[in-house]
């Protein structure tokens, strides 16, 4: 058996798996961290101990890994999912991004510079998230969508399966969103498996629900606990069950 390619200027970190060469500048590897043949490692990242990149993983400079995140996990079905995974073997990060204790990022994804990813969070596959955005502790992002510049997504939450959040949103802590009318009836199909959109600048109250396809639009207000059956204007406030207007949001 042959041994892995050594990095440059022969660094090793004997209580890690380190296969891959391409590694830049300042690097540390914390142990017992596995990083696999084809990741790259851009300069002064960091790995800590339990930390899993597998092949295809890009880290910019300076990214940080905390204990126990895997980076690179492959979609499974396990025959149980309507929807069957399709993905390419890739997961970029950008620099100076930070990614928090047992995260875990799936293959193709796009995260931008300097964003936050929480303890615990998860991203699936066909994601893209902007720079300097928060995905903060435990929430999920479903696959296929796409999340601006600048974007906060708070404890707990979950965004659904193509489901689109523009630049400079803030989603509170526990909101919930979906993209199935049918509840998975129909089977999956893009056309109908639609997941809500909110557009640049708009705001999501604590443990507010979104329905499928509902389009919040910019700089629009959904109070705390409201259910959004339909559209909400652009400058909207609305709040209820179901979700009605209550005034125009103050500038």
């Amino acid at each position: 058996m042959s041994n892995p390619p050594r990095p440059p200027g022969g660094r090793t970190w004997p209580l890690a798996v380190v296969e891959t060469a391409a590694i830049g500048e300042n690097v540390e590897i914390g142990e017992f961290a596995i990083v696999r043949a084809g990741a790259v490692l851009g300069n002064g990242v960091v790995i800590h101990p339990h930390a899993v990149i597998a092949a295809g993983v890009i880290l910019g400079d300076g990214v940080e890994v905390f204990p126990g995140a895997f980076l690179g996990r492959e979609p499974k079905g396990a025959g149980a999912t309507a929807r069957q995974p399709s993905f390419e073997r890739t997961l970029k990060i950008g620099a100076g991004c930070s990614i928090g204790p047992h995260a875990v990022i799936y293959y193709d994804v796009e995260i931008g510079e300097g964003t936050l990813i929480g303890d615990g969070a998860s991203i699936r596959e066909q994601c893209r998230i902007g720079s300097r955005c928060i995905v903060s502790r435990y929430v999920t992002i479903n696959y296929n969508t796409s999340v601006g510049d600048r974007t906060k997504i708070m404890d707990g939450s979950h965004i659904t399966g193509n489901c689109t959040l523009g630049a400079d949103v803030f989603v509170s802590t526990l909101v919930g969103s979906t993209n199935d009318n049918t509840i998975g009836k129909q089977g999956y199909s893009a056309e109908h498996v639609v997941g809500p959109t909110i557009r640049d600048g708009a705001m999501v109250g604590a443990g507010a629900i979104l329905l499928p396809a509902v389009v919040i639009g910019e700089r629009a207000v959904v109070g705390a606990g409201s259910v959004v059956t339909r559209d909400v204007e652009p400058d909207a406030v609305v709040m209820g069950v179901p979700a009605r207007p209550i005034r125009p949001r103050e500038t």
